[in-house]
């Protein structure tokens, strides 16, 4: 068997199996731009892997993920910045959840994904529960230049007192991947 891919003047490429007759035809239409593959779509997941304390009182604070669980084009900063610096152009999601233990029972916390140093994004206000603290999250897309954009996540907490961001895996993390390029 063989496969064939046949190009026109249009800029459109078909791919076809001419040995049997009447077999189903695949048309690429023509595009501008990059065709993405798994290799060049940069993705990237951290955790904090060391409490982070003394969040401050009604202050935004830059969250702190040490450790990756991966990160396929070395993006991401895990032991300066804690930020991704996307070196390919094109479209991102990315989602975080921070879990913070206060020591006291009133108030609440929210994260908030922070673009080239400027709040971009911001996530719900949590309340805060009496002896357990609480979890927020944040979810978006956004456009990354591939060169100079870069994201962070920051915290903000209203307790009254400083409080503790919870270290592991599935409590406090950041992932995102490229879904399209530019």
């Amino acid at each position: 068997m063989s496969i064939v891919l046949v190009g026109s003047t249009s800029g459109s490429v078909t791919l076809q199996e001419p040995a049997v007759a009447g077999t189903t035809v695949l048309d690429l239409p023509a595009a501008s731009g990059t065709v993405m593959v798994s290799g060049n779509m940069p993705a990237f997941s951290a955790y904090q892997s060391t409490a982070q304390t003394a969040i401050a009182n009604a202050t935004f604070t830059k969250v702190q993920f040490q450790t990756e669980d991966y990160d396929t084009n070395s993006n991401f900063d895990s032991t300066t910045n804690y930020r991704f610096t996307p070196t390919v152009a094109g479209y991102y999601q990315f989602n975080s959840g921070v879990n913070a233990s206060p020591a006291i029972s009133a108030g609440g916390q929210l994260i908030s994904i922070y673009k080239n140093g400027a709040e971009f994004k911001r996530g719900q206000l949590v309340s805060v529960v009496a002896g357990i603290g609480a979890g927020s999250t944040v979810a978006s897309q956004m456009y990354m230049n591939g060169s100079t954009d870069y994201v962070e996540i920051y915290m903000f907490q209203n307790c009254g007192s400083t409080s503790t961001i919870s270290t592991g895996t599935f409590y406090t993390y950041f992932n995102g991947s490229m879904v399209r390029s530019a």
